[in-house]
C-alpha cells in the first residue's frame, strides 16, 4: 500500500504548485467583464483546434471556472478543490470528505474536458441528485460559460435523449446511461442510436457506490416471460420442511446448502435418482435459490413486502429499488416464501456489468467520501488511483471510542441513556443502522421515552431531502439506514455549534468501513465542531457471523474485570472487528472481480456482435459481407461430401452434394447431375459459389439498388438479433449450470469460457448460414422493413421501453422471418 500511499503525497505536491498559477490569476480574472470572461471558452476551444492540450490549458480555464463560479453561484472553489478537480481531469478518484463541495469540484475538470467538444458525462447515483445539479446553479454556472448542459432522465424518449448526449456536459444515472448503450445496440436505424459521440469521458459521483456496491448486480433488458415449470412452491415447502440436519449454514460466508440427508430427502420427495445430475439442474437451481430465500434472506433487511409485492432494499443506501428484482430466480423464491403472487421469469435479451461499462470510456473519473479502504479494486479493474484531498479546514470531530456490551438490549439501554442526556441540551442527533428492523425499533424506543424524531429508511425515503434538511437543527433527533450517497449536506443550525455540533451514533458496523465512514462523515463538516460513537453488541450481525461466542466471552470478561456498570471499550475488540470488515471487503470484493470474469466471456462476444450490427447500420450496401458468407458456407458445408482417397485424389459425391444444398441454399432442380460430375474439387466448389452469389446478385435486376440494399440489411441484423438474443439467455443458463461443475472437481469458470466459445462460435456460423440461406432463396417485397426481434422489454431497474400492447402476428411456417403480412 506505501506506493499507493506515495501516489496521494507525489500527486499533491504537483497539483499545489499548479493551484497556486490557478490562485496568481485571480485578480486577473476579476477585472474582466461578463462578456470578457464567457469569451473564453471560445478562444479556449480555438488553442485546442490549434494543436494546444487539455494540459496546456488548465491553469487558466480552472481560473475562469473559478470567477464565473462566484459571479454565478456566489461560491469560490477553495485552494482544495482546485487539487480535487485536478485529481479528477488526471483520471483519478478524488476522496474529499463530506462538504467539502464535491460537486462544485467536478465542474472545473467537466469544462476543461468539454472543450474538447466530445462531451462529458456526469454520473449519479439517482434523478433527483442529476436533476439538481442540471437545472440548478451548476448547470446555470455552465451555460453562463457557453456550454450546453443535457439531463438523461429514464422517461425521455429516444430524441429527447440524442439531445442530451450531444451536449457538452450531460447528467445522468449510472443505470439509465448502461440502458442507453444496451438499447442502442438493438436499434434498426443509426440515427435511433443516442450516444453518437461514444463514450469519451466520465465524472462518477459516490464513485464508490457506483463502481463497488453496485457492480455485483449486472444490468439486464429482458423479453417476454419463460413458460418455465412453476418449481417455485413446491421448492419453497420443500425447504420449509427441512430439519435442522438436513441443511448447512455457514454464517460466515452466508451460504447454505443441502447435507447429504438433505439432498437424499430432496430425492425421494421429486422421486429423482441423483440431485446432482445434469438433466436436473433446473430443479437444483430452484431448491438453492429456496434456501438462500428462507435461511440467508430477511424481511425489512434485504427486502419488504409492500401490499403483495417483494421489494428490495438496496445495503448501501437504505433505500427502496422500486421495480428492480433479484436475478436468476431468486426473487420469485422470494415471492414463493412470503406467500404472494410468483411472476414469471424472464428471457435476459442484453446485459452487461457496471464494471465493462464503465471501462469503455476513454477516460474515467470519480469524487466520493470514502474510497480508500477499496484502492486497490479501484487500480486494478478501472486503473484509478484514489487521491485524498486534504479538508479545507481541519477536521475537529470527536470519534470517540466503541463502546460493547454482551447482549443487544444492554447496548439498546445504553444507546437510548445516551440519547436522552444530548437531546435534554438540544444537541442534534444523527443515530446510524444498517437495516429497516432496527431503525423501526429505535423508533418504537424513543416514541417510548416520548422523544420527537424522524425515521429515514426505504419505507420513508420521498421525504428524504427535507429530513436531512432539518437533521442539524438544535433538538432534532434522526434515525437513518445507511447513508450513503445521499447527496445533501447536514448543515448546522444556529446555536448548534455552541451544543458541539451534531452527534452521530451507530447502532451497529457494516460489513464495509466505507459505509460506517459515511456515517461518520455527515459530522464535523467544514470545520464544524461533531462527535461520534458506535454502540456493539455480540449479538450483532457481523459480531456473529465473524465469531459471535468469541466476541461474547470477551466482552463478558471485561465486562466483569471493569468492576462497575460502564460499558467496555476495548482496542483489542475494536481490531478484531476492523479485522473481520476487512474480510468481509475481501470475500466481497472477490464476488465482484468473479462477476467480472464471467461478463468478461461475454464482453469479448457482445463487442463482436455490437460492432457487426454497427457496421450493418452505417455502411451503405452490406453485399459485400453477405457475399462473404456464402463463400465460407460453400466450402464448409461442401466439405463433408470431398473425401480424399489418396495423393491429391478425391472422391466426390455428387447427387449427396445436389441434395444437401436444395435443402437449404439452392432452389431445387437449379443445378443438373450432368453439370457438375466432370467437375474436381476446387471447380465443383467454385460452381456452386457462383451460382449462389448470382442468386444474389440478380435480385438487383428486380428492384431499385436501394431496396435491394434495405433487403439485405434486414436480414443481417434480424438474424444476427434473433440468434444473439437467444445466446445471452443460453449462457445465463449455462453460467447457473457450470456452478454444478464445481462438485466434480472442475473450475466453473474455465467450464464457462470453453463451453461459451464453443456456443459462440456455433451461433457465429449458424449465423452466417441463415444469412446465406435467406439472401440466396428470399423474395424481395417493395415495403420491406425493419423490425425488432424482441418487443416489450423491460430493465431490471423497473423500467418498460415499450408500453404499446400489439395483436399477435400470424406467421405461416414457410415465410421468411421479412416477408410478414
Amino acid at each position: 500500500m506505501l506506493g499507493l500511499f506515495d501516489s496521494t503525497k507525489k500527486a499533491l505536491k504537483k497539483y499545489k504548485k499548479i493551484a497556486e498559477k490557478i490562485m496568481l490569476l485571480e485578480d486577473e480574472m476579476k477585472k474582466l467583464s461578463d462578456l470578457e470572461l464567457k469569451s473564453k471558452t471560445e478562444i479556449f476551444k480555438e488553442r485546442i483546434q490549434n494543436g494546444e492540450t487539455l494540459d496546456d490549458l488548465l491553469v487558466e480555464a480552472f481560473a475562469v471556472v473559478r470567477e464565473a463560479s462566484t459571479r454565478v453561484t456566489g461560491l469560490t472553489p477553495y485552494f482544495v478543490q482546485l487539487l480535487g478537480g485536478m485529481a479528477i481531469h488526471e483520471g483519478n478518484i478524488a476522496e474529499m470528505k463530506t462538504g467539502e463541495g464535491k460537486t462544485l469540484t467536478a465542474v472545473l475538470p467537466a469544462y476543461l474536458n468539454a472543450l474538447s467538444g466530445k462531451g462529458v458525462h456526469i454520473v449519479t447515483v439517482n434523478e433527483y441528485l442529476a436533476k439538481r445539479e442540471a437545472e440548478g446553479e451548476i448547470g446555470s454556472l455552465f451555460r453562463f460559460l457557453g456550454l450546453t448542459v443535457g439531463l438523461n432522465l429514464r422517461d425521455l424518449d429516444r430524441e429527447q435523449k440524442k439531445e442530451a448526449y450531444a451536449c457538452d456536459i450531460m447528467y445522468s444515472t449510472n443505470a439509465e446511461l448502461g440502458f442507453d448503450y444496451l438499447r442502442d445496440h438493438m436499434v434498426l436505424y443509426h440515427k435511433d442510436m443516442v450516444a453518437q459521440r461514444g463514450y469519451p469521458y466520465a465524472i462518477i459521483d459516490e464513485v464508490d457506490s457506483i463502481l463497488i456496491d453496485e457492480a455485483r448486480t449486472p444490468l439486464i433488458i429482458s423479453g417476454p416471460a419463460k413458460q418455465t415449470q412453476n418449481l417455485y412452491q413446491q421448492s419453497d415447502r420443500f425447504v420449509k420442511s427441512l430439519n435442522d440436519h438436513e441443511y448447512e449454514l455457514d454464517l460466515e460466508a452466508n451460504t447454505v446448502e443441502l447435507t447429504p440427508e438433505g439432498i437424499t430427502k430432496a430425492e425421494s420427495l421429486f422421486g429423482i435418482d441423483n440431485l446432482y445430475d445434469l438433466k436436473h439442474v433446473s430443479l437444483l437451481h430452484h431448491i438453492n435459490n429456496a434456501l438462500k430465500a428462507n435461511f440467508t434472506m430477511f424481511k425489512d433487511k434485504e427486502y419488504m413486502v409492500v401490499e403483495g409485492e417483494v421489494l428490495i432494499i438496496d445495503q448501501f443506501t437504505g433505500r427502496v429499488l422500486k421495480g428492480r428484482q433479484f436475478s436468476e430466480g431468486l426473487h420469485q423464491a422470494l415471492e414463493a416464501k412470503e406467500n404472494v403472487e410468483i411472476k414469471k421469469e424472464t428471457v435476459t435479451v442484453a446485459t452487461i456489468t457496471y464494471q465493462n461499462f464503465f471501462r469503455m470510456y476513454q477516460k474515467l473519473s470519480g469524487m466520493t467520501g470514502t474510497a480508500k479502504t477499496e484502492e486497490d479494486e479501484f487500480v486494478e479493474i478501472y486503473n484509478m488511483s484514489v487521491i485524498e484531498i486534504p479538508t479545507n479546514k481541519p477536521v475537529i470531530r470527536q470519534d470517540a471510542k466503541d463502546y460493547f456490551f454482551v447482549t443487544s438490549e444492554q447496548k439498546y439501554d445504553a444507546l437510548l441513556e445516551e440519547i436522552k442526556e444530548r437531546h435534554t441540551k438540544g444537541q442534534p442527533l444523527l443515530i446510524g443502522t444498517i437495516a429497516v428492523e432496527t431503525s423501526e425499533h429505535l423508533s418504537f424506543l424513543l416514541r417510548k421515552n416520548r422523544i420527537n424524531h424522524e425515521v429515514l429508511n426505504a419505507k420513508n425515503h420521498e421525504r428524504e431531502a427535507e429530513i436531512i434538511a432539518k437533521a442539524g437543527q438544535v433538538g432534532a433527533v434522526t434515525i437513518a439506514t445507511n447513508m450513503a450517497g445521499r447527496g445533501t449536506d447536514i448543515k448546522l443550525g444556529p446555536g448548534v455549534v455552541e451544543l458541539g455540533g451534531l452527534a452521530v451514533l451507530g447502532s451497529e458496523k457494516h460489513d464495509a468501513r466505507r459505509i460506517d465512514n459515511q456515517l461518520r462523515g455527515r459530522s464535523g463538516r467544514q470545520g464544524d465542531p461533531g462527535f461520534s460513537r458506535f454502540y456493539l453488541s455480540a449479538e450483532d450481525e457481523l459480531m456473529v457471523r465473524r465469531g459471535g461466542d468469541r466476541f461474547k466471552t470477551i466482552i463478558s470478561t471485561l465486562e466483569k474485570a471493569q468492576d462497575s456498570n460502564k460499558p467496555v471499550t476495548s482496542k483489542m475488540i475494536s481490531n478484531l472487528i476492523t479485522g473481520a470488515q476487512k474480510r468481509s471487503e475481501g470475500v466481497n470484493s472477490e464476488i465482484r472481480k468473479n462477476v467480472l470474469r464471467y461478463d468478461d466471456v461475454l464482453r469479448l462476444q457482445r463487442e463482436i456482435i455490437y460492432a457487426e450490427r454497427t457496421m450493418i447500420l452505417t455502411k451503405d450496401s452490406v453485399e459485400e459481407e453477405i457475399i462473404k458468407f456464402i463463400h465460407d458456407i460453400v466450402e464448409s458445408e461442401i466439405e463433408e461430401f470431398i473425401i480424399p482417397v489418396g495423393k491429391n485424389k478425391f472422391e466426390i459425391k455428387d447427387e449427396a452434394i445436389i441434395h444437401h444444398f436444395e435443402s437449404f441454399l439452392i432452389p431445387k432442380g437449379l443445378i443438373k447431375l450432368s453439370e457438375i460430375e466432370n467437375l474436381d474439387e476446387d471447380e465443383i466448389i467454385n460452381h456452386y459459389k457462383n451460382i449462389a452469389t448470382k442468386l444474389l446478385t440478380d435480385k438487383k435486376n428486380e428492384v431499385p439498388i436501394e431496396v435491394y440494399n434495405e433487403f439485405l440489411k434486414v436480414i443481417m441484423l434480424r438474424v444476427i438479433d434473433t440468434y444473439w438474443m437467444r445466446h445471452i439467455d443460453v449462457m445465463s443458463e449455462l453460467r447457473q449450470g457450470v456452478r454444478l461443475q464445481s462438485y466434480g472437481q472442475q473450475n466453473p469458470l474455465i467450464t464457462y469460457q470453453r463451453e461459451g466459445k464453443r456456443m459462440f462460435d456455433e451461433m457465429r456460423y449458424n449465423i452466417s448460414k441463415d444469412i446465406s440461406r435467406y439472401a440466396t432463396l428470399g423474395r424481395i417485397q417493395l415495403n420491406v422493413s425493419r423490425e425488432a426481434v424482441v418487443k416489450n422489454t423491460n430493465t431490471n431497474q423497473g423500467e418498460e421501453v415499450s408500453k404499446k400492447k400489439k395483436s399477435p402476428k400470424r406467421i405461416h411456417a414457410n415465410q421468411l422471418p421479412w416477408n410478414r403480412r
